[in-house]
C-alpha cells in the first residue's frame, strides 16, 4: 500500500484547539468584577484537580489561562463621581420611549439580562460622558436616548 493512503492517527484530522480570544482594549474591572475573576480561577483550579480525563483537563487549562491573563491585566477602576456617565456608573434612561437601567462594567462581568453591560458595547459607548437631562445620539437618531439619572 502506498504511504499516501496510510493514516497515522485520528488526531491529525481534528481541528486545532485555539486559545480563548481576549477582548480588545483595556481590561477595566469593578471590585465585583475582580472578585468574580478570582472565584472563576479558584473554581477552575478545583475542577482541574478533580478531573481525570485528559481532554477535559486540556479545556479546563485553556480556560484557566484565559482567566489568569484577565486577572494579570485587570485594572480596578472606581465609578466616576462627577455626574457624567463613566465606567462603573448605574444609568437610568429612556431609549425609544422605554425606561431602562444599566450599569457599565468590564467585558467579563457584563450580563445584559442582569442589567450590566460592557463599557465597550455600542450602547455604553453612546452613554459615556453624558449627564442627567441630556439627549444622546444612538443608532442613527440624534435624540434616541434621554439620560434620567447617573449614580
Amino acid at each position: 500500500m502506498s504511504v499516501a493512503f496510510r493514516r497515522e492517527s485520528d488526531d491529525e484530522h481534528l481541528e486545532p484547539a485555539f486559545e480563548l480570544p481576549l477582548p480588545p482594549g483595556p481590561n477595566l474591572v469593578t471590585a465585583r468584577g475582580h472578585a468574580l475573576i478570582e472565584e472563576r480561577i479558584a473554581a477552575l483550579e478545583q475542577e482541574i484537580t478533580a478531573t481525570a480525563e485528559a481532554d477535559a483537563v486540556k479545556k479546563l487549562r485553556r480556560d484557566l489561562r484565559y482567566w489568569l491573563t484577565r486577572r494579570a491585566t485587570a485594572v480596578k477602576t472606581p465609578a466616576r463621581d462627577d455626574g457624567a456617565i463613566g465606567f462603573g456608573n448605574r444609568v437610568r434612561f429612556t431609549l425609544s420611549g422605554k425606561r431602562r437601567e444599566v450599569t457599565l462594567v468590564g467585558d467579563d462581568e457584563a450580563d445584559p439580562a442582569g442589567g450590566t453591560i460592557a463599557f465597550s458595547a455600542p450602547l455604553a459607548r453612546a452613554l459615556l460622558g453624558a449627564e442627567a437631562g441630556e439627549l444622546v445620539a444612538f443608532n442613527g437618531r440624534e435624540d434616541a436616548i434621554e439620560i434620567l439619572a447617573v449614580e
